[in-house]
């Protein structure tokens, strides 16, 4: 790589924190730059950000890295948590209200009426997904609902709603750009997937004006550029993805029937399906993978809300320990777990079972339970909760899998990774940048600048370590006896 080689800058904004990640042109990372978000619970089962300081925080790394590297970086790519939502003034670019993060359950009995009015079939056969306050359509309508002042500006034009993403490419491009890429829309539980366009009957039933909606593009699009006003550079926006689809980007899952798993804040399994919008009977979502050249790319979700979060749970609210890190060697530091089960519903449960009132529980505890034990099965709960999406996946699909690419921050724990091996009893494959959701953002950007193909982008892709079953089958199917029998008994809600 010369002095002069083009660097491409890979915008990564999380549920925990936001990073900006400097690539090269053959996705070697040159510089990172890290940023913790702050989560807020203002009411039980609410959770809330701050997306004014969320933009502070990318726009001075953004900054930063013109700064160490000036004239060298040729294109953004943006990947950013879904389904959380901002409504602004489009006058003054002031937040309306906190964010409302994707785990935000505060409009679950608005979405169970809907559901006791039959909405849910409705949505599903538009969106691919299920009415559920995971996803942003119901966010929306709620911040409408509670200033009738604020339903009037947004009817008039003066308010803009979007996803992260939207939030910070119009701050990025001084207010010029409202727009979205089709895998973000997709989330939104407003855009219809098969037409894709937003849809008249969806803001209907949500109450919600479209004229505050952005423009959906293609995820390798013009996304307009940095704004003058505020940077050095006018660099180019290429590319832009949701998280998960990034990161099946980044993983190079790009034929039919190649899945990829990651574990962050939440865990999120996907299957690529090509061109065909599988239907599941299990309650798993159908979502666009990505969308090239106005062709879409499907893919088969389950969502999982609490993976890594179980860890940060233990940590931040029992100190069981000050740094993740150390987990690893808390859970091997048992010979088992002790009969204790970890189901980390924190925040609801998601896939394949969608209880919105469904809440976190350990069983098993005894007298000689140890704080190691719970680390242990909280580690062990992404293996269960693992498995219970690849089966499902596997009835809706009649595809077994054979391998697993994995990707997020919970992976640098070797323990979990040979424990998912062992549960879902097939090979875990390590990639040598597990940075996965920001080289997916790279790789669009890199794909915008170059036109470069999806061949070309998978052979650069390398795999760092695999993980292969070493627990017998007796064994395996003991451990997940038991999590179902656990997971049962959470979800029975006995008779009055």
């Amino acid at each position: 790589m010369t002095a002069a080689s083009p660097l491409i800058l890979s915008i990564d904004q999380g549920t925990t924190s936001s990073r900006v990640i400097l690539f090269d042109c053959e996705f070697k990372i040159i510089h990172t730059e890290q940023r913790a978000v702050e989560l807020s619970y203002p009411h039980n089962g609410w959770v809330e950000q701050d997306a004014t300081t969320i933009w502070h925080d990318v726009r001075d790394m953004v900054l930063s890295c013109l700064k160490l590297h000036p004239n060298r970086i040729a294109s953004i790519g943006i990947t950013n948590q879904r389904e959380t939502v901002i409504l602004w003034d489009k006058n003054t670019g002031a937040p309306v209200a906190p964010a409302i993060v994707w785990q935000d359950r505060r409009t679950a009995s608005e979405c169970s009426n809907l559901k006791s009015r039959n909405i849910e079939p409705i949505v599903t056969q538009k969106t691919g997904l299920l009415l559920d306050p995971y996803f942003s359509a119901s966010k929306i309508s709620w911040l409408l609902k509670q200033d009738q002042g604020l339903k009037e500006r947004a009817q008039n034009g003066d308010i803009l709603a979007g996803t992260i993403d939207t939030w910070l490419m119009w701050n990025l491009t001084g207010g010029k750009n409202h727009v979205t890429d089709a895998t973000n829309a997709s989330r939104t539980m407003l855009f219809n997937i098969h037409t894709q366009e937003w849809d008249d009957e969806l803001l209907s039933i949500f109450d919600i004006p479209c004229c505050i909606l952005p423009r959906v593009l293609n995820c390798v699009d013009d996304f307009g550029a940095l704004s003058n006003d505020i940077f050095s550079e006018p660099v180019p926006i290429h590319g832009v993805a949701g998280d998960q689809q990034a990161a099946l980007i980044g993983q190079c899952c790009f034929d039919a029937g190649m899945m990829k798993s990651t574990y962050g804040t939440g865990c999120f399994a996907l299957l690529n399906t090509g061109n065909i919008a599988a239907t599941s009977t299990n309650k798993l979502l159908t979502t666009i993978a990505y969308r090239f050249d106005n062709i879409t790319t499907y893919a088969t979700e389950g969502s999982i809300f609490v993976a890594g979060a179980a860890i940060q749970f233990l940590r931040d609210q029992f100190h069981f320990f000050d740094h993740a890190t150390i987990t690893n060697d808390m859970a091997t530091s048992v010979p088992d777990n002790h009969g204790v089960y970890f189901v980390p519903a924190l925040t609801g449960i998601g896939a394949p079972y969608w209880d919105a009132d469904a809440r976190g529980a350990v069983f098993g505890l005894t007298r000689d339970t140890t704080i190691n034990h719970l680390v242990r099965a909280a580690l062990e709960a992404q293996a269960y909760q693992t498995h219970d999406l690849l089966t499902a996946m596997a009835h809706d699909t009649g595809q077994n899998a054979t391998s697993l690419r994995v990707d997020g921050g919970l992976i640098a724990n070797e323990f979990m990774c040979q424990f998912l091996a062992d549960i879902l009893n097939i090979t875990i494959d390590v990639p040598e940048v597990i940075e996965s959701t920001a080289l997916g953002a790279a790789m669009l950007a890199h794909k915008g600048l170059y036109g470069t193909s999806l061949d070309d982008l998978s052979k650069l892709r390398k795999t760092a370590k695999s993980f292969t079953p070493q627990m017998n089958d007796s064994t395996r199917q003991t451990y997940l006896n038991e999590w179902n029998r656990y997971i049962q008994k959470l979800l029975y809600t006995p008779p009055v």
